[in-house]
């Protein structure tokens, strides 16, 4: 059964349900993940996605903050939500497809401003979130299983507009960079996106300070589809589309997609 995914950072559901619909509408994917959607579980929008045949959702909320949501036009089985690192936060969700393939959705703590846990608990949050997923992957190795969400970290050199400016900056320190690496080791997981696009600069994510962000170009990579080793051979045509973060009164991310022949 092949099917399409999509995970979108939206930075806000209810501000961009017209986003969503237009995103929806124009590239049709089976499944689309959405993270830090900043609304409770009861006042997340549906009647539009379910009109355009996305009667499927499960969430996780949280009132302004984090936040994360699984659209499909396909039926799914909640799988629950993990509380990694014990935050508190609505930050994972899960669903089953009726192939049996499991999506996990997250989104990992950003992080802050100081790549050093001793003075900014929200690096050390970070750094535990990580941990506790290569923890879990472990304990139970991933198998028919997906992954995707933003993860918050670019990990390649060319993820990030420059590489030696970027080195302190959080989201591609060192540090964070190999915990991001154990994490995947630890499951085995694939990148499916490089494995489809293994060479070149490559950003799904641009700051809104920079007006200009499409000329200016200064973006990172932190929004991910990572496959299980045993399906990583079925996922293909992946791609970001990155026209999107154009669209007026964006997210500061865009949406990344991939098919997977299962």
């Amino acid at each position: 059964m092949p099917f399409s995914l999509a995970t979108w950072n939206i930075n806000s559901v209810r501000l961009r349900e017209p986003l969503v619909l237009k995103f929806l509408a124009e590239e049709a994917p089976d499944v689309l993940c959405l993270q830090e959607c900043k609304s409770p579980l009861e006042k997340m929008p549906t009647e539009g996605f379910a009109a355009m045949g996305y009667s499927h959702m499960i969430a996780n909320g949280q009132k302004g903050y984090n936040g994360v949501m699984i659209l499909s036009r396909l039926p799914i089985t909640d799988m629950g939500r993990h509380d990694f690192a014990n935050l508190g936060h609505a930050r994972h969700v899960a669903a089953r497809l009726e192939n049996g393939v499991t999506i996990h959705n997250h989104y990992v703590p950003a992080g802050g401003d100081v790549a050093d846990r001793e003075v900014n608990e929200k690096f050390g949050q970070k750094l535990d979130y990580l941990s506790d997923m290569r923890d879990d992957f472990r304990a139970n190795m991933p198998e028919k299983s997906i992954l995707v969400g933003d993860l918050n970290i670019a990990p390649r050199e060319d993820d990030v507009w420059n590489h030696k400016q970027l080195l302190k900056v959080v989201s591609h320190t060192p540090i964070e960079v190999a915990a991001l690496h154990e994490t995947q080791e630890a499951g085995n997981w694939v990148d499916v996106t490089r494995a489809d696009i293994p060479d070149g600069q490559l950003f799904s994510w641009w700051s809104y300070r920079a007006k200009d962000w499409d000329a200016v170009d200064k973006g990172r990579r932190l929004d991910h589809v990572w496959a299980s080793a045993d399906i990583a051979n079925a996922a293909h045509s992946s791609r970001v589309v990155r026209h999107v973060r154009g669209w007026e009164k964006p997210s500061d991310h865009a949406p990344i997609l991939a098919t997977f022949d299962l």
